[in-house]
């Protein structure tokens, strides 16, 4: 009796695409879509946090596209609309939290090279982390601009 190799692995490999199929559909099949929803109304302002929300099984297949699906999208994020229970929630409704606040005192930080400059401000506008923004210097009234760092500070651009 004749051992063929090429028979053998051929139907070693056959074997081996059979069970991936097999591994396959059944994962396919187990994945079912899911969407969150607010537990609460959550109104335009309120800040997500996870007792909010809930994940739950989409049912529907016509369903739009462009809503959370799991709740680490929609954590931490800040609504602009009311979110009612049970209902999806469009990623177009939320926006990320502001690090600084119209209104608020901030600090204000001036670098250049070794030399560093830090002053008491106001911010007078709202702005999320990377955003350009006015404040006004409290010792010398003059407006300035910067970019908002993750510390809640403002690099002041020079012109």
């Amino acid at each position: 009796m004749k051992f063929d190799l090429n028979k053998f692995f051929s139907a070693i490999a056959l074997v081996i695409f059979g069970f991936a199929i097999l591994v396959i559909s059944n994962l396919s099949a187990q994945a079912q879509p899911t969407a969150v929803v607010p537990h609460q109304i959550i109104y335009p302002g309120q800040q997500i946090t996870f007792d909010m929300v809930k994940e739950v099984d989409v049912v529907n297949p016509n369903l739009r596209p462009g809503y959370a699906k799991v709740i680490e999208e929609v954590e931490g994020f800040v609504t602009k609309k009311t979110l009612l229970p049970g209902r999806t929630i469009p990623v177009s409704a939320l926006r990320e939290a502001y690090v600084i606040e119209r209104g608020k005192n901030i600090s204000m930080v001036f670098s250049n090279n070794s030399m560093v400059i830090t002053a008491q401000g106001v911010a007078l506008q709202n702005g999320g982390l990377g955003e350009i923004v006015r404040a006004r210097n409290l010792d010398s009234g003059v407006i300035i601009m910067g970019t908002v760092m993750q510390d809640g500070t403002l690099r002041v651009i020079t012109q």
